[in-house]
């Protein structure tokens, strides 16, 4: 059968995965050693706020297959799919993958709030902390240390997990496609653009991005 080679990731959705990933897990790992990598922490969790700001408008006006209209999928797709009987070509996100996509962003969007929001009472407080109740922050604490990271590490633990079978078993190539950008599929199918253009617009967004998360991470000290 003759395959075509497409590029599913543009450049800016493959950096930002990339960058995803390595912040997430200096973020668990500042958390478990605590003392002073928690401000490792804190700086860490505002590069996140900022990735996080990037992918949700990049999911409207990136490549094609990075639009979170690519990857919505109705729950008969869904069945259909888990049950081996969907014959429509998988490009970007599976029907199973994008419910691990958006469920990692959801956990991540969760944990970053809920960190603007903490207070420590010894050492550290999240920059919104002072703009709320007590009863908020306390509970914006409790689930940050307790519930959020657990839930987050156990979605990562799945998402890997689900990695490796699509590769080992499946033998479907998921990691290649996220380092160069292409992807060989079974029919002619409308490739992501990426440009010089496009990219030029995603580093002005990324800029934005972090130029808000900085600003929020000042309003702790006005």
């Amino acid at each position: 059968m003759q395959q075509h080679k497409v590029r599913v990731w543009d450049l800016p959705t493959r950096l930002f995965h990339w960058l995803l990933a390595a912040t997430t897990v200096a973020l668990v790992a500042t958390a478990k050693v605590g003392g002073n990598a928690m401000q490792w922490h804190l700086w860490l969790g505002h590069v996140m706020l900022a990735l996080l700001l990037f992918r949700l408008v990049w999911g409207l006006v990136g490549g094609r297959w990075a639009r979170f209209s690519s990857f919505l999928h109705s729950p008969a797709q869904l069945w259909r799919y888990l049950r081996g009987r969907s014959d429509e070509p998988v490009v970007g996100h599976s029907p199973l993958g994008a419910l691990s996509v958006f469920a990692l962003l959801g956990a991540l969007l969760a944990q970053v709030a809920s960190g603007l929001l903490s207070d420590d009472e010894i050492a550290f407080a999240g920059p919104l902390a002072r703009f709320v109740s007590g009863d908020t922050v306390g509970l914006a604490t409790w689930f940050h240390s307790d519930v959020g990271q657990y839930l987050l590490i156990a979605l990562v633990a799945l998402h890997l997990l689900a990695i490796a079978f699509y590769v080992l078993v499946r033998r479907h190539a998921l990691v290649r496609p996220m380092l160069h950008g292409d992807k060989l599929v079974s029919q002619p199918t409308a490739a992501s653009r990426d440009d010089a253009a496009t990219r030029a617009g995603a580093a002005v967004l990324a800029a934005l991005s972090s130029a808000l998360a900085w600003w929020v991470s000042g309003l702790g000290s006005v």
